[in-house]
């Protein structure tokens, strides 16, 4: 027996080693520039994947040994860069309209006027025409533009365009009529009918809440529910494809979204990103229990499809002239912006919601709807005791100097869309100037404060592309590029940090720092393959850059075939 000892030692050192010896990998990327995201190891060049989770990373020899001939799946990224999947923090989602008109980065009004015209030519009449995305300060004249651009061309159909930030919507007279809309209607609060200071009759521009006066009557869809239900389906369908082709993995949701459509896409195996969708902020107990219902069924420990925050909005945007802010505008100084609730009743909403537990996220763009965001959110600490609540400032756009440390000693994350730097830096100093427009898109100074950023683009507000975004984190100039250094340059990022925020950044914002937005082991397998190296290319090739593979969960669902 004594004899038998040492061969009874070795063969439980094989069984063991047996046992511990890992199964094939479903996929390996190899001969890759992996920027990992993950401080302990922060560049690789190959990584390993079994289901939805990343099992290795490593040099290509030790990935290499995961591959099973047939079983195994290799991608060889060929020195291509590969970074987590793009994660929008903050994204306005849903099935996409074919029949929308898009105006994003018209310059010559009459376009508007042609646009329209086509697409009432192929419509019945009474059918609703809507569009949206333009921008005045892109105009040659950068003026806001009035009914008469679409009241010729659209005598029977109701037009709605929406500006660029959501925020104020142009309409035709057919929609002022329907809407008993007139000179006598006032402002509702939080709104602005725009009138003609000369006739004081409304232009169609409708800021904010006045959206909200609009009546279509009996203006009904020529479409039987079926086919209606088949364009949302349809919708939905080129939403997901958009999103893949982007390198977009993970949506939050900035707003109500419908669950089951979503559940609809898994089931049928087309929901090729993960979302979470929350609901609009509200101090009602009745409808923040039903809420907690909804989170339960799609609660925090899933991976795809989840209840997210409680939204608000608490002032208007600079684009509109909307933003909320302590001293009036430069270019409008009889106005210093819009507040969307009294603050009291905003502050009770805050309370009652985090008392219940749920995460809120609050839009915020002046220096004074930030500071009282701020503020709700301190309050909500002292009255009902210090947690991780991570509740969110969306878009955080303009800060005071002094509320800058705020965010870190509150635990309040900073949810960011970097391309608005960029979009909006054309007008950002003649609305406010110089000085107040420094604590505009602060991203370095938060960071170094101490704040975790989250990032996104505001889709649709912005395109959904991310590579937008990290082009403005870096460089602050036009998509077209310009000479110097940016604006307002100390603020700049670098690339890993700018792809940081735009991955594991978002994920902290939703809970999931533990599980996604790191290629690291045991991560979910969410990655994403570009054509070039983002973190070496000069910043003029940036825009350039495609992305070649989309993987979700370990499964490609976007190649570009190259």
């Amino acid at each position: 027996m004594k004899h038998l000892l040492p061969l009874l030692s070795i063969i439980t050192m094989l069984i063991s080693s047996s046992c511990g010896k890992q199964e094939p990998a479903d996929l390996v990327i190899l001969n890759g520039k992996v920027l990992t995201i993950d401080d302990g190891n922060p560049l690789s060049e190959a990584i390993a994947i079994k289901g939805e989770t990343i099992i290795a990373v490593g040099k290509n020899g030790k990935i290499k040994k995961l591959i099973e001939n047939e079983k195994t799946k290799v991608i060889d990224a060929a020195g291509r860069l590969v970074i987590p999947g793009f994660n929008d923090a903050h994204v306005h989602f849903g099935p996409l309209d074919p029949d929308f008109i898009e105006l994003r980065y018209t310059t010559d009004p009459s376009v508007i006027t042609d646009k329209v015209k086509a697409q009432v030519e192929k419509s019945k009449p009474g059918e609703v025409i809507r569009g949206g995305h333009w921008e005045h300060e892109m105009f040659i004249t950068r003026e806001w533009p009035s009914k008469k651009l679409i009241d010729g061309v659209s005598p029977n159909n109701p037009v709605l365009l929406k500006r660029a930030d959501g925020h104020s919507m142009l309409v035709n007279s057919y929609v002022l009529k329907k809407s008993g809309i007139t000179r006598d209607t006032p402002d509702p609060f939080g709104g602005q009918i725009q009138k003609d200071p000369r006739t004081g009759e409304p232009t169609g521009i409708l800021k904010e809440t006045a959206q909200n006066l609009v009546r279509l009557g009996d203006v009904k869809s020529e479409r039987s529910p079926e086919e209606t239900a088949e364009k949302e389906w349809q919708g939905y369908l080129l939403a997901m494809k958009e999103a893949r082709e982007l390198g977009v993995t993970s949506i939050q949701n900035a707003g109500s979204e419908n669950f089951e459509a979503y559940e609809k896409l898994q089931w049928e195996g087309e929901l090729t990103c993960r979302i979470d969708i929350g609901k609009p902020l509200t101090g009602n107990p009745a409808i923040l229990s039903k809420y907690k219902q909804l989170e339960e069924k799609y609660p925090d420990s899933g991976n795809w499809i989840r209840f997210g925050y409680l939204k608000a909005f608490i002032d208007g945007s600079m684009g509109s002239g909307t933003a909320l802010m302590f001293e009036p505008y430069d270019d409008e100084p009889s106005t210093s912006g819009l507040a969307m609730w009294d603050y009291a009743e905003f502050e009770d909403m805050v309370l009652t919601a985090d008392r219940m537990g749920f995460q809120i996220g609050v839009h915020a763009i002046g220096d004074k709807g930030n500071n009282w965001l701020l503020n709700a959110f301190e309050k909500a600490r002292d009255v009902n005791g210090k947690r991780d609540s991570r509740h969110r400032d969306e878009h955080t756009q303009t800060l005071q100097e002094s509320d800058i440390p705020r965010f870190a000693q509150l635990g309040v994350i900073p949810s960011m869309q970097p391309a608005h730097c960029i979009s909006d830096k054309k007008f950002y100093e003649k609305r406010i100037g110089t000085e107040r427009s420094k604590g505009a898109y602060a991203w370095r100074s938060l960071l170094d404060a101490g704040s975790i950023l989250a990032f996104g683009t505001d889709y649709q507000v912005e395109p959904l592309n991310p590579i937008e975004g990290l082009y403005a984190a870096v460089t602050r100039k036009e998509r077209r590029g310009e000479e110097g250094e940016g604006w307002f340059p100390k603020q700049k990022l670098t690339m890993e940090e700018a792809i940081k925020y735009y991955t594991w950044g978002s994920a902290y914002a939703q809970f999931m720092e533990d599980r996604k937005g790191i290629i690291k082991p045991d991560y979910l397998a969410d990655l994403v393959i570009v054509d070039r190296d983002l973190l070496t290319i000069p910043e003029n090739e940036i825009m350039g850059t495609k992305v070649d593979y989309t993987i979700v969960g370990g499964k490609v669902v976007y190649s570009s075939g190259k």
